[in-house]
């Protein structure tokens, strides 16, 4: 046998190491009044308490078992840290800058969500997007693949590290706050009912998909120094755009011109994408996945945004979650910037 069927043969026998257990509390009062739109409840795995969908819970161990390629690149993020930025980013450098095909082809489609096709039952998610997402349709996309997914890297195939460029980015805790607020607002399988205060809360006490956050960010931080991960900051990308692209060429050992350079930088304007974005929502309300009247998934995108949500007490509240869980720890984030793209 090569040795390459003996890897495959190996990563194929390792079990997921976490098991999922229904959370009771997810579908009765006062949680499921609410998020309406997570009636089917949720899943905690342990250990790490990572909560989910009940359908990840069912079918997890297929995304630990899924293959990565020595050609991948992986956006990983913790859900609203600059996750379809960073897409849009990696894509490009893998696909020689060719940012017509970019306009022409849908993000999701070009790099899809590992996890997409879990975030609710099968028969409830529209049949093209699970036509894209689906691991099956996954498997068998040519490469380079540019892979998405806000999964935990405990939870991601063990052998991704070793195998597959990684891009993770971190965002500072209270902007990811208030996007995911504004997040679970807007799409129906959340339909977040509540006040910023209340989802500031399920956040806090890991009560919402992909938390707990720090256990999630800390991790990546530890492996930061990983030859195949390149650990971003969504904070520096608003303040030099430029130099996180060559980091991120030079990650996936790509060469980018000046006139490719000047390219991408247009195209990865806020500006630009928030239109591109604006143009295809049609589409996703098409699909009934969307509130109409909830925002857009390109929102401000600024740090420090939370300066205009938070109160006083909450803002204090929220500093002490943060001191907490960063209290040994050298990793530190950028809450404000004086200048941002």
């Amino acid at each position: 046998m090569s040795q390459e069927g003996k890897e495959d043969d190996e990563s194929q026998a390792q079990e997921l190491p976490v098991k999922f257990n229904f959370i009771p509390e997810s579908i009765t009062s006062p949680f499921i009044d609410i998020f309406p739109g997570q009636n089917e409840g949720m899943v905690r795995g342990e250990p790490g308490g990572f909560v989910f969908s009940r359908e990840y819970g069912r079918r997890a161990n297929e995304i630990y078992q899924f293959k990565p390629r020595k050609d991948d690149a992986w956006v990983c993020t913790f859900s609203k840290s600059g996750t379809t930025w960073t897409q849009e980013l990696v894509w490009l450098i893998a696909n020689g800058c060719d940012t017509e095909k970019a306009k022409q082809i849908p993000l999701q489609m070009r790099s899809p969500y590992l996890e997409g096709d879990y975030l609710i039952s099968p028969e409830k998610m529209p049949q093209e997007i699970r036509e894209c997402w689906a691991l099956e349709a996954l498997t068998k996309r040519p490469s380079p693949r540019v892979i998405k997914s806000h999964l935990p890297f405990n939870l991601l195939p063990p052998q991704l590290l070793e195998t597959s460029k990684v891009v993770y980015v971190a965002r500072n805790p209270k902007d990811v706050i208030v996007s995911n607020y504004h997040h679970f607002k807007l799409f129906k399988f959340h339909d977040f009912k509540g006040t910023l205060e209340d989802f500031a809360n399920y956040s806090m006490d890991g009560q919402i998909y992909y938390s707990p956050y720090f256990p999630h960010v800390l991790d990546a931080w530890s492996k930061r120094h990983y030859p195949n991960v390149l650990f971003l900051f969504y904070e520096e990308m608003k303040q030099d755009l430029r130099a996180v692209v060559e980091r991120v060429a030079a990650h996936l050992n790509q060469t980018v011109t000046e006139e490719q350079m000047v390219r991408v930088l247009e195209y990865l304007s806020f500006k630009n994408l928030a239109s591109t974005e604006a143009a295809g929502k049609e589409k996703v309300k098409e699909m009934g996945i969307m509130n109409e009247d909830a925002g857009t998934f390109f929102r401000k995108g600024k740090t420090g945004d939370w300066k205009n949500h938070f109160s006083p007490e909450l803002n204090e509240r929220i500093d002490k979650w943060i001191q907490d869980n960063l209290a040994g720890s050298d990793l530190k984030f950028v809450m404000e910037l004086d200048k941002q793209d």
